[in-house]
């Protein structure tokens, strides 16, 4: 029997590939399975896939005939998986020898539905630790106690799907499938309906999750149209948060953070290509108008003079979005 599935996505990332593939090979046991799958990568990852499903116990390759993203591709491995337990990895990270060992053995031990630990951001050669935004450890934990306060960073705030471990009964209550085809904002409605819906939790103190920044063909480092799907992400996110029975409670904390990332890539619209940086404008003053007024005015008036002057600069500004630029 099968004791954890790990769902591990690549493409085109054949410079980084081997090392996650060491990493996972470090981590085998013989009721762990690792499902690899290749989202139609068009470089050399295809053939060290193959390779490595000879060579790394447990190992599953699945490919994708068209390329769907990371959500899709992350939907595909859950599909296939048969594990009690399940994890994610991406393709260009990597793991400490006996991770997902001593993980299983703290969510066996707790009991909990999930649990969520801290990882090395590996930029260049600089190393910094992100912890998870919780400060009870080892602890079971209610994730919806979790969401707030809204002006501090909370279990919400932290959206990495691979830093944790998720029982399969999460999978069962469809918690842990992603929307499908989002580009990049994939965790955040993740993240936000497992607090939400999933009945405990667990922060513990690991290190053993080495996420690596800064790739060229990471979508964080193009500025094309794909960016653009954080908009439809917090969207997501408000809509289902606007039907919680706790929604008066909740959505201050959503729509503040929706805000918060308005802004940061306003902040940087100049890595954006020009006609991008337009539409980015035109929709961000459009979801700014979705949003429930009073409480968009309560998040301006508590964010930073920076940050609030920014958006409310383009609210002023900019006319109604039109249906082709939104589209």
């Amino acid at each position: 029997m099968v004791k954890l599935s790990v769902i591990v996505p690549f493409y085109n990332v054949q410079t980084y590939a081997p090392d996650t593939l060491r990493s996972l090979q470090a981590n085998a046991r013989e009721d762990f399975e690792f499902l690899l799958v290749d989202d139609c990568s068009t470089d050399g990852t295809p053939e060290i896939l193959e390779r490595a499903e000879r060579e790394v116990p447990g190992a599953r390759l699945i490919r994708h005939e068209q390329n769907g993203g990371l959500a899709t591709a992350r939907n595909t491995g859950l599909d296939a998986a048969t594990g009690e337990y399940l994890a994610f990895l991406d393709g260009d990270d990597w793991l400490a020898p006996g991770h997902f060992e001593q993980l299983l053995a703290a969510i066996e031990d707790l009991g909990c539905d999930f649990v969520r630990t801290d990882h090395v951001q590996c930029t260049a050669r600089a190393r910094t630790v992100h912890r998870v935004p919780v400060g009870r450890r080892g602890e079971v934990l209610r994730p919806r106690d979790a969401i707030l306060p809204a002006d501090r960073s909370t279990g919400v705030d932290y959206p990495f799907a691979w830093a944790g471990m998720y029982h399969r009964r999460l999978a069962e209550r469809g918690l842990l499938h992603f929307t499908h085809g989002l580009r990049t904002a994939e965790d955040r409605p993740w993240i936000w309906r497992l607090h939400r819906e999933a009945e405990s939790f667990a922060a513990v103190s690991r290190l053993g999750i080495f996420y690596r920044r800064g790739v060229a063909s990471s979508l964080t480092q193009i500025g094309d149209i794909r960016q653009l799907d954080f908009i439809r992400a917090f969207d997501q996110v408000l809509e289902e948060t606007a039907e919680d029975p706790d929604s008066e409670r909740l959505l201050p904390k959503a729509v503040r953070t929706y805000c918060a990332v308005i802004s940061h890539h306003l902040g940087s619209v100049e890595r954006f290509e020009p006609p991008v940086a337009r539409k980015l404008r035109a929709m961000s003053a459009a979801a700014l108008r979705r949003m429930p007024q009073e409480i968009l005015k309560d998040a301006l008036d508590s964010m930073d003079t920076e940050r609030a002057s920014r958006l409310r600069r383009l609210r002023r500004r900019l006319a109604p979005v039109s249906a082709e630029a939104a589209a």
